[in-house]
This record gives structure tokens, sequence and C-alpha cells, in this order.
């Protein structure tokens, strides 16, 4: 029984050996290490969701295995099989896509670490497991380095070139016209391969900027978070979450106690991008491959989320500590979706709308009443899922890896008539169209805040929404309204590529019209909490 509850552990550690294996071969087929991924994970899922009833508690009940966790491991896992699904034409320096693959396995065990561990130090050395990973991850996108010296080399042969053709000029007066001509062109296109040099160095550059940026911060939050635990433990004299609930209430009203939970926090809020924790966001959204950036965008979220509204439960419906987070929830809500409107970058303009999403997840968990924590359960898997079909879209229409401004999408409807239909979907489901799934998990939040008194705090909500449909229509106008300049070939999808963009869309309406099926298994992992 024991080592069935430690299934899905288990498995994505043998996993993440498999890969570490593959990654000492010398000749490396990126062909067969997707196929493996792909099926590793897919298998992956299947072993969260066998072991989705089990319950029970391992290492001196430091690690408790319940419908909550449980259900946040199989999301886990069916993010990542999505995720290595887009990896298929993925390309890496060095053919390094096992080592990309075992960040990835690594990174969703911690995770699933993070979800079951209830208590503070597990917790905390699961969530080093993580962003360890994740600080590798950041970098590692396309060679640009190599590409760089490629591009050097040719313009030196065409500068070459050209001194040939002006030496030919000399001797050949009667066709000098042409020959000047032939050079115009031959430096036009030096410069284009300058101005192309010039993009790629840029890109690298912005890469080691985005990964020391996340290293750095997330190596300081850290240490705040650590500092934070060690302050809780000295005003409650336990580390278990259990403990927690009998002795955090009264301990809050102190500043060690106070002080002590809100740094243990910050290290979940810097994973959820909450202001001011969000400097990173935008950056590392901008120089991440699309695939590392869409695994950033949706199963991290999903895990910081889960264990927020974990920590939170123990409090006890602090008071204090409700004021702290609706003012936290007010600042990224309007942060987030203010410094949204001015973006031109796709990735960048979802991490803004991350940031603002944070905050509308955290108006259900402030709200401390069961029906608040499942609305911001069903929140999560919401947004994970209405995200994931945006940088589906955007991964498709990218040329070689490249990120996408808005202006790019121009055409798409011609150019992907179901592409086109996915993006409207998701961004109207980010932006709480109904009868979206979007609308659905705003609606619970706002219902769970408002019975508490909040009725402020959801006014604010509301006009940021409202807000936030100004960028996400700019989006859905470039798709439909707006033609490129030049005539684009259209974008092929496979037969798999249309199906999962097919059952993506049902999924976010079948969410939004009939909520009850994803509400219930929300309930059910709310009810397991304190």
């Amino acid at each position: 029984m024991m080592w069935a509850m430690a299934g899905p552990e288990l498995y994505f550690t043998a996993v993440a050996g498999l890969f570490f294996v593959l990654a000492m071969r010398k000749r490396v087929s990126p062909a067969r290490d997707y196929t493996t991924a792909l099926l590793a994970s897919a298998a992956g899922v299947a072993v969260t969701l066998l072991a989705l009833r089990l319950e029970g508690s391992l290492f001196f009940d430091a690690y408790r295995v319940d419908h909550f966790s449980q259900v946040f491991k199989a999301v886990i896992a069916v993010g990542l099989l999505l995720v290595v699904w887009l990896c298929k034409e993925m390309d890496l320096p060095g053919g390094q896509h096992p080592e990309f693959y075992f960040l990835l396995v690594t990174c969703s065990l911690g995770m699933m670490f993070i979800v079951s561990s209830v208590e503070l130090l597990t917790l905390y050395v699961s969530l080093e497991l993580t962003s360890y990973s994740l600080y590798v991850l950041v970098p590692l996108r396309r060679g640009r380095r190599s590409e760089v010296g490629g591009r050097r080399t040719e313009i030196r042969g065409r500068r070459s070139e050209v001194g040939d053709q002006r030496s030919e000029d000399g001797d050949r007066r009667s066709e000098g016209g042409g020959r000047r001509t032939e050079d115009g062109d031959q430096r036009s296109e030096v410069g284009g391969r300058r101005s192309e040099v010039g993009d790629r160095e840029a890109d690298g550059m912005l890469q080691a900027e985005a990964g020391i940026k996340y290293f750095l911060i997330g190596a300081t939050v850290s240490t705040i978070m650590l500092f934070g635990l060690a302050l809780l433990f000295g005003a409650t004299r336990t580390t278990y979450i259990a403990g927690l609930v009998h002795s955090l209430p009264e301990a809050i009203g102190t500043p060690m106690g106070f002080v002590g939970l809100l740094f243990t926090l910050s290290g979940l809020f810097f994973k959820l991008a909450f202001f001011p924790f969000h400097v990173w966001g935008p950056t590392v959204y901008q120089a991440a491959s699309n695939q590392t950036t869409t695994f950033i965008a949706t199963t991290t979220k999903v895990m910081a989320i889960a264990v927020v509204t974990r920590i939170v439960a123990s409090t006890g419906g602090s008071e204090h500590l409700a004021q702290v987070l609706l003012a936290l929830s007010i600042v990224s809500m309007t942060f987030g979706n203010l410094a949204a409107l001015v973006q031109k970058d796709i990735k960048r303009l979802l991490a803004y709308s991350a940031i603002a999403h944070a905050g509308y997840v955290l108006i259900g968990i402030l709200s401390m009443t069961s029906q608040g924590y499942a609305g911001a359960l069903f929140y999560a898997i919401a947004y994970m899922t209405m995200t994931f079909i945006c940088f589906l879209v955007v991964l498709k229409v990218s040329e070689g890896g490249r990120n996408v401004e808005i202006s790019g999408l121009a055409g798409l409807h011609r150019r992907s008539p179901l592409l086109a239909m996915a993006l409207m979907v998701g961004i109207f489901s980010l932006g709480g169209i109904p009868p979206t799934v979007g609308f659905t998990g705003k609606f619970l939040v706002f219902t769970a805040a408002m019975e508490k008194g909040h009725f402020v705090l959801v006014l604010v909500a509301m006009a940021n929404v409202a807000v936030s449909l100004y960028y996400y229509i700019q989006i859905i106008r470039a798709a439909y309204l707006l033609e490129p300049d030049a005539a684009l070939p259209r974008i092929p999808l496979s037969f798999s590529g249309r199906a999962l963009t097919l059952v993506l869309v049902i999924f976010v309406f079948f969410g939004g019209v009939f909520p009850g099926y994803l509400y219930e298994v929300a309930v059910k992992a709310a009810g397991v909490l304190p």
C-alpha cells in the first residue's frame, strides 16, 4: 500500500533517470527522444489517475496522500503531457533533447512532491527541486551563437565576393552598369545579414538576462522564504501544517508569526508572479523557448495555487492575512492589466495577463471558505487549459521557434481557420466571456468573495476584467481583421494537432456550460483542507 501511494512519484523518478541515462549517449536522436518522452508522459497520466483514490501518510506524516494532492498530481501530469506534445519540432543547442525532457520531468516531480507536502521543510526542499530545474530550462533555447557565427562567415564571404566584383568592374567597363547593380544587390544582402546577426545577438543577450534575473530573484526569494519558515517555527513550535491549524491562528497575531507567514508565502507568490514578485515574469516569458514558457505559464501556476490554498486554509481565517491578500489581489489585477495594454509581444502580454489572473484567483483564496477554495481550484484548472490553447497557437504560428508579435497574427483566419477559432475561444475565456470555463471560474471566485462581504474587491475585479478585454480583443482583431503585408503559406496541422485543439476548445465550452463535474472535483479536493 505504501508503494502504491508513492506510485506517481516513483514512476516519474524512474522516467527522470531514464532521460538522465539517454543524455549520456554520443549519438542523439531527437525524434526517438520525443517519442519516448511522449509515451512516458502519457503513461504518467495513467499512473496518476490510477492513484487518484488512494489516501494515507508517508515519512512520519510529512507527506500526505489525499484527494487534494492526487487531483493536482493528475493535473500536473496532464500539463506535462501537453507540453511534451508541443516539443516535436523543437530545436535545441547540441541536440540537448534528453536533458530538456529530464528537466521537465524533474520539475514535474518536484511539483508532485509540493502538493503532497504537509510539512514546511519538505515543502521547501520540493520547491527548490522545482526551481532549479526551471533555472536551467529558461536559457535552454535554440543555439544562437553558432548561428550568428555562421552568419558572420557568410557576410565575410559576401564581402569578398563584392570585392571580386569590383575588380572585375575595373576590367570590364562596358559591363560596369550591370556589375554595379549586382554589387548593390550584394551590399543590400550583406546589410540584411548584418541586421539578422544583430537580432540573433540580441536574442542571446535576452536569454542570458532572463536566466540570470530568474536565478538571482529566485534565490533571494528562496532565502526570504527559509527565513520565514524559521520565524514560523519560532512562533508555533511546529513545522507541520496540521499543527499550524491549531497554533497559527493565535501566533499570527504576533509580529513573528505574521511576518513568518508572509515570508513563507512569498516563495509561492514568486511562482504565481504576484505583484511585487512579478519582475521575472515578462522577461522570462519572452526569452525562454515557447515550450518552456508554456510549461511555466500553465503547470507551475496550478501547483502554486494549490499550495497557497493549502497553507492559507491552515490559518483559521485570519483577518490580518485576509487584508494583506486583498491588497495583493487588487494591486496584481490592476498592475497586470494596465501593463498588458501596451505590449506588442504576445508572450509578454500573456505574462502580464498572468499577473492579473493571479489576482483573480486570490479573490477566492482570501475568502477563506470551502466555496472560495473550490472556486480557486476550479479557476486554476480552467486557467491552465485556456492559457495552453493560446500558447499552442503561438507555437504553431511561430517560425523557427521565434517570438510572435500581435501583428504576426495577421491573416491567421486564412492560414488556419481552426487555430484562429481556437485562439478566439482561449482569449475569450481568459477575458471571462460566457459561456466559457473562464467565465464560470470568475463567477465562482467573485461569488465566494461577495458572500464574505468583499463587494468593493469584486467591483475592482470586474473593472479590471473590462480593461483586459481591450488588449484581448486586439489579439482577435489581428487574427481576423488584419491582413499580412505579404502572402503567407497555410499553417499545417497534423491529425493529432487538430484533434487536440478541438478537445481543448470543447473542454472550454463544456466547463462553461456544464461546470458541475469539474466543480464537483474541486469541491471534493477542497473538502480535505482544514
